[in-house]
């Protein structure tokens, strides 16, 4: 290697340097706390139909075949509707597993934290991600960002980061 190549070299490898921590974000612009209210905004927004046999499962209000593909997608493995309900802290993490990964793609996609967050509410109840501005889809994603921003707006405590 001649010395005229070892600036060029060094130059590269300050670059990539300095490149790493955008690309880190741009894999991950979501944060914990993040998903965290979304998590709970999804559960506090939950429709209750008053009906204990309405088919929907956990504090989610998830339908079986909905948590079919999510446990398998993130636990990789299939759960019964009765152990997600049975199981609130398995219940909770693919419920964030999921919201992580939609938030990410709308982050993705708006670049706009409360854009994300609406519209990742409306997919969570239609599987669309637009289209809920209006009637009883409207008012849900409403209810998901007023309870998200409150969320957001408390502040972080241990237990808190830590799900206990």
């Amino acid at each position: 290697m001649s010395k005229k190549n070892i600036p060029v070299l060094l130059s590269g490898v300050i670059i990539s340097l300095g490149l790493l921590p955008s690309l880190a974000q741009a894999q991950q612009p979501v944060s914990d706390a993040q998903v965290a209210a979304m998590v709970e905004a999804l559960r506090q927004a939950a429709p209750q139909t008053k009906n204990p046999n309405d088919g929907l499962y956990s504090e989610w209000q998830v339908k079986p075949e909905t948590l079919k593909g999510w446990s398998r997608t993130c636990l990789k493995r299939e759960l019964t509707p009765t152990q997600f309900e049975n199981s609130p802290a398995i219940a909770r993490s693919i419920v964030s597993c999921i919201t992580r990964r939609e938030l990410t793609n709308q982050f993705a996609a708006t670049k706009n934290e409360i854009a994300s967050v609406r519209g990742a509410a409306c997919w969570w109840m239609t599987g669309k991600y637009t289209g809920c501005d209006t009637g009883f889809t409207g008012d849900y994603v409403q209810k998901v960002v007023r309870f998200y921003q409150q969320q957001r707006s408390k502040p972080v405590t241990q237990s808190s980061k830590t799900g206990s």
